[in-house]
């Protein structure tokens, strides 16, 4: 029987919210994708802001509640406070849209 990719799996999932090293690994290989760990922190380079960005407005804007019927924190609230974001999903969508504006504002100033 072939098992299924470890992102796929409780193993490739951090408990913490998003996926642990292993999680990451296993998609690249299987995918070719290139899913690099969270910007946990303040984002202080380009990268950081846009990546940090792109994710808040993202997972801002899906569907689903943060916590679960009995009160738990659903993979969604796990994955923004992994990624440095402890608010509702519209507090992320602004923050995002922000950090999104301050790399344009610095991608255009190299121009």
């Amino acid at each position: 029987m072939k098992r299924t990719p470890a992102w796929q799996r409780k193993e490739g999932q951090n408990p913490k919210g998003g996926l642990n090293a292993a999680g990451r690994a296993s998609y690249n290989q299987k995918t070719g994708g290139n899913l690099k760990a969270p910007v946990k922190k303040t984002a202080t380079t380009p990268e950081q802001k846009r990546r940090k960005g792109s994710f808040l407005v993202r997972m801002g804007s899906s569907r689903g509640p943060l916590k679960d019927e009995k009160g738990r924190k659903t993979r969604l609230k796990l994955s923004l406070e992994a990624w440095g974001h402890g608010g509702d999903k519209a507090s992320a969508v602004s923050r995002g849209r922000s950090l999104l504006k301050r790399y344009q504002k610095t991608k255009e100033r190299k121009a």
